[in-house]
């Protein structure tokens, strides 16, 4: 019998309409538009303006089982990577299989930041690869507008919104994810965080009036 990888055999993504441009953040902080191309490469980025990270998940699932053929009732597991989930609970993931009908499907939040889609790819992996389940998807959304500073240039010019969903299915040829090396190192920590919201420092409203709700980059 032939070893079983996990292939990501479909991936549709989206984003909200409303556009960001240097242009408009330079109105906003101390910035211009060579000032952030020539530091990230990025000339505009993307707002959800009326809606949650379940919403674009949402997008990018339907449109992903769109292009299989496929029926919300054929997945099994659903996988969302974000920082900035609809609620401290209940997950995205279970809000998620609501909205588009995955009523079959069980699911959960990864919360790794910028590593999360990773993350679950791979966690994904272990449950094709187990022959646990035959179709997962996993997502990486994230409404990082919600979390942003607008008045501090070091963070609100490099991130925007949106989402991208990935289907995994069972391999015999050799295909998908064949290997990782996945580690973590939590003592940079301070360097890239959000300071206020958790059980570290709970909300209050000191918090809220000194931004610490709000991304934090060294």
């Amino acid at each position: 019998m032939s070893k079983i990888t996990a292939a990501i055999t479909g991936v549709h993504g989206y984003v909200p309409e409303t556009v960001v441009t240097n242009h408009d953040l330079a109105k906003m902080v101390d910035t211009t538009d060579e000032w952030i191309l020539s530091r990230t490469g990025i000339s505009e980025r993307r707002i959800m303006k009326n809606g949650a990270s379940s919403d674009m998940a949402a997008e990018a699932v339907k449109g992903l089982l769109e292009k299989k053929g496929l029926s919300p009732l054929d997945i099994e597991l659903v996988i969302v990577a974000t920082v900035t989930p609809d609620y401290p609970f209940p997950s995205t993931a279970n809000v998620l299989c609501d909205k588009v009908g995955m009523t079959n499907a069980w699911g959960f939040d990864l919360k790794a930041a910028c590593s999360g889609f990773i993350f679950a790819l791979e966690t994904g992996t272990k449950f094709i690869t187990s022959g646990a389940h035959k179709k997962v998807i996993v997502v990486g959304v994230d409404m990082m507008s919600s979390i942003i500073d607008y008045e501090d240039r070091t963070t609100c010019v490099i991130f925007g919104d949106g989402a991208g969903a990935v289907l995994l299915e069972p391999n015999e040829e050799g295909l998908g994810v064949i290997d990782s090396i996945l580690k973590t190192d939590g003592s940079g920590r301070k360097y890239l965080i959000q300071p206020a919201g958790g059980s570290a420092n709970p909300p209050t409203i000191k918090t809220v009036e000194n931004r610490d709700h709000f991304v934090k980059q060294e």
